[in-house]
């Protein structure tokens, strides 16, 4: 039986064209997950992975679908040797059922691993040289310092609750809280 595998990183994304896609390669069943693919700790997966039988055949759009690292790559694939299980991701041409498919699997599996640390490097170094320019990370405030200002003195009036002065600055409670901490 061919199975597919279908991953989208965010529940606002849409499977539908990797479903579509996965459906014409003749996948009888397709596990559609909606989670990163940086964890092995998938329902989907585990689903599929407790699904499979010896001679069934996966298929996924595209090798990332299935996973981001090259070890976890490894160790589904490895699983699908040891169960008898054929791997196919149809972007990349691989077919797991032959040696040459085999090679090929392991060989972009690691340029892509390449390709998230060289990514991953460069983000770094742009954030530690936006740094040393004076420029901090992260997102903008919700609260400007006149807010905050306003805020505490609302909080000097003890008819006025945190929760009111929230709701009033249209944020919610800990955020108010972190911006009167800083």
């Amino acid at each position: 039986m061919k199975i597919g595998y279908a991953r989208v990183s965010t529940k606002e994304q849409s499977a539908i064209a990797q479903f579509d896609l996965l459906q014409s390669a003749g996948c009888e069943r397709v596990y559609i997950e909606k989670c990163s693919g940086r964890t092995l700790d998938r329902p989907e997966l585990a689903r599929l992975l407790d699904a499979i039988r010896e001679g069934d055949v996966v298929v996924v759009q595209r090798l990332d679908r299935l996973g981001r690292s090259l070890s976890d790559l490894i160790k589904i694939l490895e699983f699908f040797r040891s169960s008898k299980v054929s791997f196919v991701s149809l972007a990349e041409s691989i077919d797991t059922s032959s040696a040459v498919g085999e090679l090929a699997f392991h060989m972009i599996g690691s340029i892509a691993q390449f390709e998230r640390r060289l990514i991953s490097e460069r983000t770094i170094t742009g954030l530690q040289a936006a740094k040393s320019r004076g420029r901090k990370g992260g997102r903008k405030s919700k609260l400007s310092a006149s807010d905050v200002s306003k805020a505490k003195a609302m909080l000097s009036d003890p008819t006025i609750t945190k929760s009111e002065i929230a709701k009033h600055f249209k944020v919610s409670r800990p955020t108010l809280n972190r911006a009167l901490n800083r």
